[in-house]
């Protein structure tokens, strides 16, 4: 890519960065578009959204988002401080340096525009230029802040993980134990088994349980009458809204009639779910129960001590939060997850591959010749050089970002299809789908050009492996540093709010969908952590192979820290609280993007004829993983499970509360399967109920 190209793919992403923060500074002070841009504060006071968001405090993120919200935002805050040090170093220092080398061509500075990118790359230094010795310590100096800033953060969110769990009120999932694999005899049911069990060997700490029940059919069923509710209050809506009288066709057919339909058909699926609520209460039990105890040690004992002699019956694991729990997938057998999991596999290996074509024409695009050997019609079109730059320069990068915009969903269908027993579970788990799908697909895929059996090659010669992505990497700088400067339309348009603004706007000019604030959504953590790694992986990688690519890295984190901040607070509502859990993965994968750019910066000293340079860094990756195996062992464990100092220290503070006896008794039914619960008539209500809206 030349430079006039890049420069205009700048343009143009800056250009839409500002028009998208500018229609949205105008569109959310439209009272018709609170329900798109403020959700969750529907009736707070307006204010500027750039000042608010930089003036709320980590204390507000914690109220507003939880620990994981601010897990969230500190993903950003360490980036802008890494990259902030980086940015420093490779455009003040090795930017000049490359720039000023003379290994590919001399410089024009009249001819500029048109020249090469590569030219502020490290390919422009001359083989065993003592210059390169600049570049060498600048990997070990970003190593070392790198790893200090991670330090940092690792012991300051697990501190903020025991100070949330010291300072929170009682919580079910702190009391209470998923039993599975309960072994049942002949004439005994599953409640009484658990109840027996319990009793004798936790006599002392023992307080309930609730059994599961199999529900899918009711589910189904609230399902139905959840869209007919719907249907039903689209209809009024409209029926209110009409200006003229409701009109009939030939004096016989009308809304009236529409009405009258959804409500009989309502009425009839309410009586259905009653029916079988009752049936599923007396026969569907299923051999998993929710066991609370009298005190957090107990549950954690519970948990940590084997139940049985025969490991495979009375297997305990912790409980989600009662808001939490995913109740589909406990009707489902142990070879039906096995079975899930491995089609699971299956399908996630033929996803990459399907990707792997459209990579391949992506990466088609960036080279003119090859577009015009494509297309050989649109070469007269492509000779104009403002097309020509959008083409090579813009056009790659908008395509994998709405390709790749699209994987996420698909991620969090495979894990739900996994059987995970919570919501955060299964986000969790297509969190590292994605963050799997996103490094191989994104950066390896691209830099490794080629067929899938020459990038699978590569690989099998481990001592070439340096010395390859040392050639492979520096040949795919121009499309990274584009795709990054398109990254930044991609996160304003998180401001905006594109496909929600979309349809409400469609609802509301085919008058289909309620006038009421709408349910504030969840913050898709699954599919934003692995985008923000993503780019911090292309950030160090690239920081000596081509260290242009570092400014733009720093920019998008910048729009990132406030318009998430901003987000947080106005349109995402918290649905679970993992206690930060989602930090270990940004962890391991900073490691990760580490020792990829030790092993990239030995094959580069090696490719310039700099050995020693390259046998100096050798230490470095099993340095950093050494390091990273202290970080493990001090901090993980923390995520995993509360100490028992914590744990007693916590019981014995509550013991003596009053207000223990109303939460104790709250707990007895607050694992209830809430498709069991009683439901309201809504048919002759405008509003769905909430045990419909629950249970779905």
């Amino acid at each position: 890519m030349i430079l006039s190209a890049l420069a205009t793919s700048v343009g143009l992403n800056l250009a839409l960065t500002v028009l998208l923060a500018a229609a949205y500074t105008l569109l959310r002070r439209r009272p018709a578009y609170v329900e798109v841009y403020a959700p969750r504060r529907p009736y707070a006071p307006l204010e500027p959204w750039l000042p608010a968001a930089w003036r709320r405090s980590e204390e507000d993120v914690h109220a507003a988002a939880g620990l994981d919200g601010v897990v969230f935002v500190r993903i950003f805050v360490f980036s802008i401080r890494v990259f902030a040090a980086a940015a420093v170093l490779g455009v003040g220092v090795l930017l000049p340096v490359n720039f000023l080398g003379d290994q590919l061509r001399e410089i024009d500075i009249a001819d500029l525009p048109n020249k090469s990118i590569e030219l502020f790359s490290v390919s422009n230094v001359q083989d065993g230029s003592k210059k390169l010795w600049l570049h060498f310590s600048a990997v070990y100096i970003i190593t070392g802040i790198t790893c200090y800033l991670l330090y940092h953060e690792y012991k300051y969110i697990s501190c903020k993980r025991l100070e949330y769990f010291m300072t929170s009120k009682p919580l079910p999932q702190h009391f209470t134990v998923l039993v599975r694999a309960i072994p049942v005899s002949d004439g005994v049911s599953v409640s009484d088994a658990v109840d027996k069990f319990f009793r004798e060997y936790h006599s002392s700490t023992y307080l309930s349980h609730t059994v599961v029940h199999q529900t899918g059919k009711l589910r189904r069923l609230l399902n139905d009458a959840e869209n007919i509710c719907t249907k039903l209050t689209n209809l009024k809506y409209v029926h209110r809204s009409s200006q003229d009288a409701p009109r009939k066709f030939l004096g016989l057919f009308g809304r009236n009639d529409l009405l009258g339909k959804y409500q009989k058909r309502l009425e009839d699926v309410e009586e259905n779910v009653r029916l079988e609520q009752s049936d599923a209460t007396r026969r569907q039990e299923i051999p998993a129960a929710f066991v609370s105890f009298r005190s957090r040690y107990g549950a954690a004992n519970a948990i940590y001590i084997r139940q049985s002699d025969n490991p495979t019956e009375w297997q305990t694991e912790h409980a989600p939060d009662p808001h939490d729990v995913y109740w589909p997938f406990f009707s489902t057998s142990f070879m039906e997850r096995w079975i899930a999991k491995f089609v699971v596999f299956v399908a996630s290996v033929l996803l990459i591959f399907v990707f792997l074509l459209v990579v391949a024409f992506v990466q088609g695009l960036t080279y003119l010749e090859q577009v015009e050997k494509w297309l050989p019609f649109l070469r007269k079109i492509l000779e104009i050089a403002v097309v020509s730059q959008l083409v090579t320069g813009y056009l790659p990068s908008v395509i994998l970002h709405v390709l790749s915009s699209y994987v996420p969903s698909i991620m969090k269908l495979f894990s739900t299809m996994q059987g995970f027993i919570s919501v955060s579970g299964i986000e969790r788990s297509a969190c590292n789908k994605m963050l799997r799908f996103t490094i191989w697909t994104v950066f390896f895929v691209n830099v490794l050009t080629g067929s899938v059996l020459a990038q699978f090659q590569i690989f099998l010669n481990p001592k070439e492996i340096p010395s390859k992505l040392a050639v492979l990497v520096p040949a795919q700088a121009s499309f990274f540093i584009a795709y990054v400067v398109t990254s930044w339309t991609s996160i304003t348009s998180e401001l905006t709010q594109t496909a929600a603004l979309f349809c409400h706007l469609w609802g509301k000019c085919a008058k289909c969908c309620r006038r009421d604030a709408s349910e504030a959504p969840s913050m898709p953590y699954h599919s934003e952590i692995p985008r923000i790694l993503l780019f911090g992986l292309l950030g160090l990688t690239y920081f000596i192979v081509a260290p242009l690519i570092l400014p733009f890295v720093l920019v998008y984190f910048c729009l990132g820290y406030f318009i998430f901040r901003n987000q947080l607070f106005n349109v995402y509502a918290p649905k679970y609280d993992t206690g930060g859990k989602f930090w270990p993965i940004v962890h391991n994968t900073t490691i990760f993007s580490l020792v990829v750019l030790h092993i990239i910066a030995i094959g580069v000293f090696g490719l310039k004829k700099l050995p020693l340079a390259s046998s100096l860094l050798l230490p470095l990756p099993v340095l950093t993983l050494l390091f990273n195996e202290f970080c493990r062992n001090r901090f993980v464990p923390i995520f995993e499970a509360y100490s028992t100092e914590s744990l007693i220290k916590k019981d014995r503070e509550e013991q003596s509360k009053p207000e223990m006896l109303e939460f104790f008794s709250n707990l007895v039914t607050a694992y209830r399967d809430p498709a069991l619960k009683p439901i309201q008539r809504a048919s002759n209500t405008d509003e769905r109920t909430a045990p419909l809206l629950a249970s779905v």
